[in-house]
């Protein structure tokens, strides 16, 4: 998804990117190209306009941040932008309520509710372990309810079985008085497809609610549809108290306009995507990850996602003082580091390194990756010879002479060449560090790293 889209901006925002000084007249030439370039991906008219008005106020005469050039700045401040338009602050399922917590699947025909049901169901019961119950009120489509049957005894979550004809709204009053009497945890109620238009089936859906009062009213919205899923989004809206929306297909080659519309036209989060036909392909949704994606740097926003949610802040943040106001760090700090790469992953970070984008970085490339590739035993190691060592030796290593290695040698059980190229390895660390911040490097990265990491952005 967004493959178009992304192209298209790749290539206008290309240019800007390089530019040392940002104009109103480079901006707007900039501007005028993603306005083009979001209209071509079907995106509503009102939210183009809103996007480039925000954009527009945010860069034009406005204090770059030192940390990135120009045209960098304004690409942040387009992903910001995107994010402004489709984030949410409550895109989380609620089922803060007295059991069972209903949740009523409404859309058009054809967008995908019903595997949308079985993949919030079997979401719900592998994180949550609810005891959870789903039905269908589709008595127009042929199968309806057998494919939805099928569909829960293969995720092993209970389906509640109409043997007699009934209309829909009875049958949602059966499931419901079902659920209560058998102390299910969650109640999900598939519906048919319906036109925004026709008010025979929209009365339907409002008795439906009406009888049912569920916690959450998911709209399911299939992201290939355009232009049609936004008009169709607005009537269901004014009809029943929709409280989020699910957004399918979006594995498929489509424009996206969908996804940058929907949530801000009818003012309800987007919660959940569908990524696949899988039952599992399916995941909360994630405004950061989206305009990544659009922007094309989801590459890079997943190391940096995997990275934070691995890695020890406090103490990043303690070593980081350290490196500003120290000439050299100590063994401790350098085993506190080395622990913390074992933690993140020697890839992540390479990684992350061959992102940023800095003068002079492949100077360093190779003491850095050596660094880097240290295993289990070399921190098991270095623990050994630390513990080995007195408090000056720890501070001070320019003084370890063979005298004093053979002791902590003995004391760790540790060999002497084990020492001497974790003490390499140590010092390798230090003349790193010493020549990026001799050539200004060093800050540039700490102010590049913190700005990525910063949940704000």
């Amino acid at each position: 998804m967004f493959k178009n889209l992304s192209k298209k901006l790749s290539r206008t925002l290309l240019k800007i990117r390089n530019y040392g000084r940002l104009t109103e007249k480079n901006i707007q030439e900039t501007l005028d190209k993603i306005y083009n370039n979001l209209l071509e991906a079907d995106v509503a008219l009102e939210v183009i306009k809103k996007f480039i008005k925000n954009l527009k106020k945010d860069s034009i005469g406005k204090k770059i941040n030192n940390n990135f050039t120009p045209g960098q700045e304004f690409i942040k401040l387009v992903y910001k932008n995107l994010i402004k338009i489709i984030d949410s602050s409550d895109n989380n399922i609620n089922l803060a309520t007295k059991p069972p917590a209903i949740i009523l699947f409404i859309g058009l025909q054809g967008v995908g509710k019903t595997t949308s049901v079985i993949k919030l169901a079997y979401f719900l019961k592998k994180k949550y372990k609810k005891k959870i119950i789903v039905t269908s009120t589709d008595v127009y489509r042929p199968a309806a309810m057998k494919q939805l049957k099928i569909l829960a005894d293969k995720i092993k979550v209970d389906y509640f079985d109409v043997k007699n004809n009934l209309f829909p709204k009875d049958i949602s009053q059966k499931a419901l008085n079902y659920a209560k009497k058998n102390f299910y945890d969650i109640l999900i109620i598939d519906t048919a497809g319906r036109l925004h238009i026709d008010n025979f089936m929209m009365n339907e859906i409002k008795d439906i609610s009406n009888i049912l009062s569920p916690i959450e009213t998911i709209f399911t919205v299939d992201a290939m549809t355009g232009q049609d899923s936004i008009n169709s989004a607005k009537k269901f809206n004014t009809t029943l108290p929709i409280t989020g929306i699910f957004l399918t297909k979006t594995d498929s080659d489509t424009r996206g306009g969908a996804i940058l519309s929907v949530k801000y036209i009818i003012k309800k989060p987007i919660k959940f995507i569908g990524t696949g036909e899988k039952i599992n392909n399916m995941s909360i949704f994630s405004p950061k990850i989206i305009a990544s994606k659009i922007l094309g740097m989801s590459s890079e926003l997943s190391i940096i996602d995997n990275i934070k949610k691995k890695i020890n802040f406090q103490k990043n943040k303690k070593l980081i003082e350290k490196l500003k106001n120290k000439s050299k760090l100590n063994l401790q700090d350098f085993l506190e580091q080395i622990e913390q790469i074992k933690q993140v992953g020697n890839k992540n970070i390479i990684n992350l390194l061959n992102k940023i984008k800095i003068n002079n970085i492949q100077n360093f490339s190779n003491p850095i990756v050596n660094i880097l590739n240290i295993d289990n035993n070399t921190v098991k190691n270095t623990k050994a010879i630390i513990n080995s060592m007195t408090k000056f030796e720890k501070n001070n290593v320019d003084i370890l002479n063979l005298s004093r290695k053979k002791r902590i040698s003995l004391g760790s059980g540790v060999s002497i060449f084990r020492i001497n190229v974790i003490l390499k390895q140590y010092n390798q660390m230090n003349l790193v560090t010493k020549k990026m911040k001799k050539n200004h490097n060093f800050g540039k990265i700490i102010n590049y790293v913190k700005n990525l990491f910063n949940s704000k952005n």
